[in-house]
């Protein structure tokens, strides 16, 4: 009879979150071994953009439980004036220019009296249905772990208490550090409300019988912070699906015309300023290039684009599907990644490099110019530096496919199955 463990995650498809690739696939794979995966999450959530092909990925034999859930960004899009049905993106509650005063003081709250996040609203309906739903779903049978996925880090709450409950081995699996993430640096929070949130870090990490980052510098910061962490952590990194790829042809265009990519959402904050200078420079110079977005862009980076003249040679393609996605990675000939601090690697990281195109990074990111440097994939640059040296050095990048290999989901859920061996 196969292991049970439940994963915990606030997204599930149809929501197109980036980050939802990992759990879902992980997930896919891990149902192939002795180990039989639970879901439990919200029957439905407003905030993210929706990409029902990843409908697919899902097997009409998981167990899927969806509690219902009061989610607060359906309070903040009315006081800030939204529509019924109008979509609120990501980059309208991150950035920090042009806002109105409801805008402002609905962010004040958000930071300040939601602990540790706006989706702990969900917390009641997930911890009582919860447990009503998996009673019923194991009957005599052992939930040998839970693994509580965060972002949102109140996920963390939810598992530690069902685990307690269930007596289950409690694995918190952080995409992002909890009370260092860098958008907290952009906004204020109370000092009683800092305080408050970090026990609850401490608490949660306590608790847990092993932790997964998805970065060794976050790993090293929890480390340094919570010495009693030693010999429970564990690095898995986003990684990539290989079945994706196939049959999408990504070999570099022989047009003229070369398309740099950035794909994602881009923050003000992510702004390579110096970088726009020198595409509108090589440009002149007679490099016919066209810059694509997909996903959500700043208006403080649309304005810098506008400033340097690249309007006439700039594509926002807005959110697409994962599948699309795959396919604009296939046409674009140069990929751009603009990494917002030290701690984090995003998901596109390991599809960039799968795609064996030449990368242009920028950012305070040793992890990160590591990657793209040991598999000989582009270059990292700081936001200060103008990138002219990746056009010089472009034909050099031969990306290394063994190297990129290891970062294949199924090799990934093969390391997560010796986690859970330990701790059953």
């Amino acid at each position: 009879m196969k292991k049970k463990v439940l994963f915990i995650s606030y997204y599930w498809p149809p929501s197109g979150k980036a980050s939802l690739h990992w759990p879902v696939n992980v997930i896919k794979h891990l149902a192939q071994s002795d180990w039989e995966p639970i879901v439990l999450t919200v029957n439905a959530e407003s905030f993210t953009e929706k990409d029902y092909s990843l409908l697919s990925e899902i097997s009409p034999e998981l167990k899927v439980i969806k509690t219902p859930v009061f989610e607060v960004f359906d309070l903040y899009k009315k006081f800030i004036g939204k529509k019924k049905g109008e979509r609120l993106s990501v980059s309208e509650t991150m950035s920090v220019e042009g806002k109105s005063w409801q805008q402002k003081f609905s962010m004040w709250l958000r930071m300040n009296f939601f602990i540790p996040d706006a989706r702990v609203t969900w917390y009641p309906s997930a911890v009582k249905h919860g447990k009503a739903e998996l009673k019923k779903f194991l009957g005599n049978e052992k939930l040998e772990a839970i693994i509580s996925i965060g972002t949102p880090h109140s996920t963390h709450l939810i598992g530690k208490k069902l685990a307690k409950f269930f007596g289950s081995a409690f694995i918190p699996f952080f995409s992002d550090p909890w009370t260092s993430i860098s958008y907290y640096e952009k906004f204020k929070r109370s000092s009683i409300t800092s305080s408050l949130d970090l026990r609850l870090e401490a608490n949660v990490l306590k608790n847990a019988h092993e932790v997964i980052f998805v970065t060794r510098n976050t790993e090293k910061e929890y480390l340094e912070k919570y010495p009693f962490l030693e010999k429970r952590t564990n690095v898995l990194y986003w990684g990539y699906n290989e079945e994706k790829f196939s049959g999408i042809d990504f070999s570099l265009s022989p047009n003229e015309e070369k398309i740099i990519l950035h794909s994602g959402n881009l923050f003000d904050y992510q702004n390579p300023a110096e970088f726009w200078k020198t595409v509108k420079k090589q440009i002149d110079s007679g490099n016919k290039l066209r810059l694509h977005f997909t996903g959500t862009v700043g208006p403080r980076i649309k304005e810098s684009i506008k400033e340097n003249g690249l309007e006439p040679f700039t594509n926002y393609l807005g959110f697409v599907s994962y599948d699309e996605l795959l396919n604009q990675l296939g046409k674009a000939d140069y990929l751009l990644e603009c990494s917002y601090n030290s701690k984090h690697i995003p998901g596109k990281t390991f599809e960039y490099l799968r795609t064996a195109k030449p990368i242009i990074a920028f950012g305070d990111n040793p992890e990160l110019g590591s990657l793209i440097s040991e598999a000989n994939a582009g270059m990292l640059f700081d936001y200060t530096e103008s990138g002219e040296d990746f056009f010089e050095k472009v034909t050099t990048f031969k990306t290394d496919e063994k190297f990129v290999s290891q970062f294949e989901r199924q090799n990934i859920t093969q390391k997560l199955i010796k986690i859970l061996e330990k701790v059953k």
